[in-house]
């Protein structure tokens, strides 16, 4: 078994730790612009690029502290957001500062858009409206689902076990199996 990395597969693994993106890699790191969507994929299919790939992330893992239990735990926070924390009791936002550090670091944005009355000398400020831009709770929920295996959001049917083959099953019969076996149609 090779053991050695060459230098086109230690140059596919520097790119492709920039965006973990194969196909990019490939091409970045000198492959055939038409077979790199070939290219790629099999390169992370051999061994010893693997065995490469899995100490540097996992390096890099431990550089910045950021693992499976911080990406969920973060998560977490987000799901936990309550638009209560930024609001005042009669409905007003509270100022910045005041608002948790989970919203101030995960809202995808503020608009403020002031609204006038008059004209010329006459006009002035007499409104503001405030759209805080929530993050998608949903997306939140399915990353978690996938994240922590509730198989909620499955997107893949693995079915292991022996199949037997002994008459020909009608729709129904196949769909009443399926369900047997805890498949969700």
């Amino acid at each position: 078994m090779k053991t050695k990395l060459t230098n086109k597969q230690s140059a596919f693994i520097d790119e492709y730790m920039i965006d973990l993106n194969s196909t990019q890699a490939a091409i970045r790191a000198g492959y055939s612009k038409k077979t790199a969507d070939r290219m790629g994929p099999e390169n992370m299919c051999k061994p010893v690029i693997q065995a490469e790939l899995e100490k540097r992330l996992s390096a890099r893992s431990e550089r910045t502290t950021i693992d499976s239990d911080y990406v969920l735990s973060r998560l977490s926070e987000v799901d936990q957001m309550d638009v209560i924390d930024i609001l005042n009791d009669d409905g007003t936002t509270k100022a910045i500062k005041e608002w948790p550090k989970i919203w101030r670091q995960f809202i995808s944005g503020i608009d403020i858009t002031e609204i006038f009355t008059g004209s010329g000398e006459d006009k002035s400020l007499s409104g503001l409206v405030k759209k805080i831009k929530w993050p998608d709770k949903l997306k939140n929920l399915e990353l978690i689902g996938k994240h922590v295996n509730v198989r909620a959001f499955r997107e893949n049917v693995e079915l292991t076990g022996n199949i037997e083959h002994h008459k020909e099953l009608t729709t129904e019969e196949l769909n009443d199996k399926l369900k047997e076996l805890g498949v969700v149609l």
